[in-house]
């Protein structure tokens, strides 16, 4: 099994060194959903960046913790394996930061639920609201339970 996966930081963020651990982890993700030869990038931000394409796409004022834009399209690459390109996941750092402190979790585990999140909506899955019910952020909180030990942030 194998993914591309692109883990970058905006021009405006500074690159952090947890930065590096990202792509395993989700790479770890998709092989849990058993998802193979896809293709993604995910790309940390701030506030005011995200905000930006909130507005834009969403029509919804403010920041998000977590944007991810589908692109759906395949392609054969020079050894004639079939690749999906799944599309973008865009994190704001700082409204991560702010939500870990607001439900009181760590950073780690906070990030990991933003990743997982984000691949769900790229593989297709929505939810209408943010209660807990909702059948997608169930399935979050399931994948999120299967990785306690793995740590991306050292707090």
């Amino acid at each position: 099994m194998a993914n591309k996966i692109s883990v970058e930081p905006h021009e405006s963020t500074e690159k952090q060194s947890w930065m590096d651990n990202v792509a395993s982890f989700v790479d770890l993700i998709l092989r849990y959903l058993e998802i193979d030869q896809w293709e993604l990038s995910i790309l940390f931000c701030g506030d005011s960046y995200i905000s930006e394409l909130n507005k834009k796409y969403r029509s919804v004022e403010g920041p998000t913790d977590v944007l991810s834009f589908e692109q759906g399209d395949e392609y054969i690459d020079e050894n004639d394996e079939t690749w999906f390109t799944a599309g973008d996941i865009l994190i704001s750092v700082d409204t991560l930061m702010n939500n870990a402190q607001i439900f009181e979790v760590t950073i780690n585990e906070e990030l990991k639920r933003l990743l997982i999140h984000g691949v769900l909506h790229l593989n297709d899955m929505d939810h209408a609201t943010n209660d807990p019910d909702e059948q997608m952020l169930q399935l979050q909180e399931r994948i999120l339970g299967n990785f306690p030990s793995i740590i991306l942030i050292k707090e």
